[in-house]
């Protein structure tokens, strides 16, 4: 089965041409080779999915001849993502996580005011 069709099957992507353009962009690796996406899987081969910041590490069991239920995903791969991985993401979502979303209006006077602390702290070293 094609290396995208798999991964489509198994719910990995939505549709088959995101699955093709990840193949295409080198977020899909075969055994550790980026792969094209007519690449043909075969039972104990190790895929490496680069999808949302995360390495997603899959061991093929089987081949489904059709998409396949999210209940029954589980047959036909070995998901061996490490926890870490899923922990970077949280990480992640932290380090973006502002005391005020972005995009939402002007500076008040307190963000003016430490915007003008920084800018003269940065003066002060270059003199």
């Amino acid at each position: 089965m094609r290396i995208d069709k798999y991964l489509w099957c198994i719910r990995y992507y939505k549709t088959r041409s995101l699955a093709t353009e990840a193949c295409r962009k080198g977020h899909i690796k075969l055994n550790g080779d980026n792969v094209k996406a007519s690449k043909i899987v075969f039972i104990g081969e190790k895929l490496i999915v680069r999808k949302n910041q995360i390495n997603y590490e899959i061991q093929v069991i089987d081949t489904p001849t059709n998409r396949v239920g999210a209940k029954l995903v589980d047959l036909y791969r070995i998901d061996l993502t490490p926890k870490e991985e899923f922990e970077k993401l949280d990480l992640l979502k932290y380090s973006k996580d502002y005391y005020r979303k972005k995009g939402v209006g002007r500076p008040t006077k307190k963000d003016r005011r430490d915007i003008e602390d920084l800018h003269e702290e940065g003066n002060a070293y270059e003199d």
